[in-house]
């Protein structure tokens, strides 16, 4: 099972920007369709976004539609979410995750992978 790492977190005042990272050491992941989830306390966990390997589609879900972007670097096998216009509400520990293609509002974000230990975003004034 590929052993995904993520980074970038922190604390953010509202309408910040952060940008996370998620790689693995063991395996490459450029074949490999991401997504990345959140998770609030008290809530459940939420897939907000996922990238194909071939970079040809991305899908959002509506609640970071227009202000986070998902994009892979092959060369440095990450894959990123650049969020911006955080909001208090975006405060969770973000996951990434392989997932199963394709990925989109109908079949929804499903992980192959799991055992990461997230990076948390906390956007507070």
């Amino acid at each position: 099972q590929v052993q995904l790492v993520e980074s970038g977190g922190g604390l953010v005042q509202p309408g910040g920007s952060l940008r996370l990272s998620c790689t693995s050491s063991g395996s490459t992941l450029r074949y490999s369709v991401i997504g990345w989830f959140r998770q609030a306390p008290g809530k459940e966990r939420e897939g907000i976004s996922c990238l194909a390997s071939s970079n040809s589609s991305a899908y959002y879900a509506d609640s970071v539609k227009g202000r986070f972007t998902i994009s892979r670097d092959n060369a440095k096998n990450t894959i990123y979410l650049q969020a911006n216009n955080l909001k208090p509400e975006d405060t969770a520990v973000y996951y990434c995750a392989t997932v199963e293609f394709p990925c989109n509002g109908y079949y929804g974000i499903r992980p192959t992978s799991d055992g990461s230990q997230g990076t948390q975003v906390t956007v507070s004034s």
